[in-house]
């Protein structure tokens, strides 16, 4: 069975957390394949709120690829991606994608995202937005890409931080038709 390859992109803002979580769960997912690109401020922020460093990251993902290597695999719409997702997405890095300013690895393989109409999950972490970020995100939402930022949810009674981060990176991979078997509202 070919693998599903979902490319994994960390840019330099609050949530390291979750992009962590997201690649272990994803080791647990026999059909996925999954590559990680690392930004330099995805790195230090990494550092900060995790305490684990670049190549303890790296060591989570199947494929990793240095974010300078414009000319790596996920460059290029000829490398089969089920899509992509950015956790987390800093707003300098929304404006880059929006803007179609591929400068570095991560925001090319955005492109790509976008000009073979891929899926591309944007895990946006700012708060307040600007008005900035709301029209930049609107746009990416109009080319068609899943704006998602990591709101707490409280209807299924989170416990610690770690059960909030967890449900985070469940509901990502639900975009990309994974783990089906997470939390799911049942009504009232």
């Amino acid at each position: 069975m070919k693998k599903k390859r979902l490319l994994v992109g960390m840019s330099g803002a609050s949530g390291a957390p979750i992009a962590v979580e997201l690649l272990k769960q994803l080791k647990k997912e026999e059909s996925v394949e999954s590559h990680l690109i690392v930004t330099r401020g995805a790195e230090l922020t990494l550092r900060q709120e995790t305490g684990l460093s670049l190549e303890d990251v790296k060591a989570l993902a199947d494929v990793s690829y240095d974010n300078a290597s414009i000319g790596a695999r996920p460059a290029s719409g000829s490398f089969q991606m089920e899509g992509m997702v950015i956790v987390p997405c800093s707003m300098k890095t929304a404006a880059g994608i929006v803007s179609g300013y591929s400068e570095n690895l991560l925001l090319r393989a955005a492109d790509v995202m976008l000009k073979e109409r891929r899926r591309l999950v944007l895990v946006a972490r700012e708060s307040p937005f600007s008005t900035v970020h709301l029209r930049n995100l609107y746009e990416l939402s109009q080319m068609g890409v899943v704006i998602m930022p990591p709101v707490l949810t409280y209807y299924n009674h989170p416990g610690s931080l770690e059960d909030c981060t967890r449900y985070a990176a469940q509901r990502i991979m639900r975009q990309f038709g994974l783990n089906e078997d997470g939390y799911e509202w049942e009504g009232m």
